[in-house]
């Protein structure tokens, strides 16, 4: 067992405390990893707010790259001092989707079988089956994806999640294709990464469309062709003028609300894709005319991790940003310590920033 400072939710909606965790030695298939990085993310602040369960206290965290400190019994694939990314999609490999040749759905995703403690005992319940705020953290070997150490660490780890969802979002769901036109709604982390996504697979026009400004001009910097500030212009009319009238091939939500989510649905092209990656809230209801869904034709799709399977994805992913082809450093706003957490957070609400990113 050792020792580490951690990042910990304590209560619904209560500032996070910077504490000593203890960490486990690695049981069999376990892993101990020190982390080098690990982003904010949406979902952190999700769990800290009680979105997600009231199993508290948490580890938060989730977006990690580090190196493998520690290997338990039966460990294959990773050794100590491997650099890798954190996912929370370990499959299984027997359950009923792995079997189907569907891995990428894995129903039944392996995590640590110990727990991570506060010093008097109390079991912490890691973010995503990963808790990444801390100087060291136990997962399931599975979790573990070997990229490339010539990756900065900063960036590797957004492939851990927001940035994985949008790519894959795009690329896996949506299945863009060269010459497509594809419109993503909401330009936060997951919708650049959606619209980096669409860049890469070769999409003619890519829209970006957002109320804030800002992330429009930044939006471009991730392959955006053309933007729609939805404070000012009917998002639809917007989109399907910049189609030829038709809508776009493929439209992602990434923002995850009725009012958006029906936007892309009419701002498509008949027969073309939805995505929705943003996450409802639970409370969330959608109406739509069930006449309209039969007559357009085409896919409504919702995409879970970009449809990632991650020893496929990550390391592809982190040889096209080594290369120069995907530009995951201006993801990353800003790093910081363990103790500005709480602080990232309170940026993140306010839309000041894409990624903060705890480096150790």
């Amino acid at each position: 067992m050792t020792e580490a400072r951690a990042v910990v939710s304590t209560g619904k909606g209560k500032p996070v405390e910077v504490t000593t965790i203890h960490v486990p030695d690695p049981g069999p298939g376990e892993v101990v990893v020190q982390v080098q990085a690990c982003g904010v993310c949406h979902t952190d602040l999700h769990y800290r707010e009680g979105g997600i369960s009231d199993d508290y206290p948490f580890l938060l965290g989730h977006e990690v790259a580090g190196v493998v400190e520690q290997v338990g019994a039966g460990v294959e694939g990773v050794a100590p001092g491997d650099f890798v990314v954190l996912n929370w999609r370990a499959v299984c490999g027997v359950c009923r989707a792995c079997k189907r040749g569907r891995p990428q759905y894995c129903f039944d995703t392996h995590n640590a079988a110990q727990p991570m403690t506060l010093p008097d005992g109390t079991p912490l319940s890691s973010a995503l089956g990963i808790g990444g705020f801390t100087e060291r953290t136990l997962v399931h070997s599975g979790q573990c994806t070997k990229v490339d150490p010539a990756t900065r660490a900063a960036a590797a780890g957004l492939l851990g999640c927001g940035v994985m969802a949008g790519i894959g979002a795009a690329i896996n769901t949506g299945q863009v294709g060269p010459g497509d036109s594809v419109a993503v709604i909401g330009c936060g982390g997951v919708g650049d990464g959606a619209i980096a996504g669409a860049s890469l697979a070769g999409a003619r026009r890519i829209i970006a469309v957002d109320k804030d400004p800002e992330k429009l001009v930044r939006a471009r910097e991730f392959g955006a062709t053309h933007t729609v500030h939805a404070a000012e212009a009917d998002t639809v009319e917007a989109v399907r003028e910049l189609t030829g009238g038709h809508g776009a091939d493929v439209v992602v939500d990434a923002v995850g609300v009725p009012a958006t989510y029906e936007q892309a649905f009419y701002a498509r092209d008949l027969a073309g894709t939805v995505v929705l990656v943003g996450v409802p809230d639970p409370s969330m209801r959608l109406e739509l005319p069930l006449l309209d869904v039969f007559a357009r034709g085409g896919a409504l799709k919702s995409s879970w991790y970009g449809d990632c399977l991650p020893e496929r994805d990550f390391p592809v992913l982190a040889e096209l940003h080594l290369q120069g082809r995907l530009p995951l450093e201006k993801f990353v706003s800003e790093e910081i310590s363990l103790d500005d957490v709480e602080a990232a957070f309170e940026k993140m609400s306010r839309g000041e920033v894409l990624r903060s990113v705890v480096t150790f």
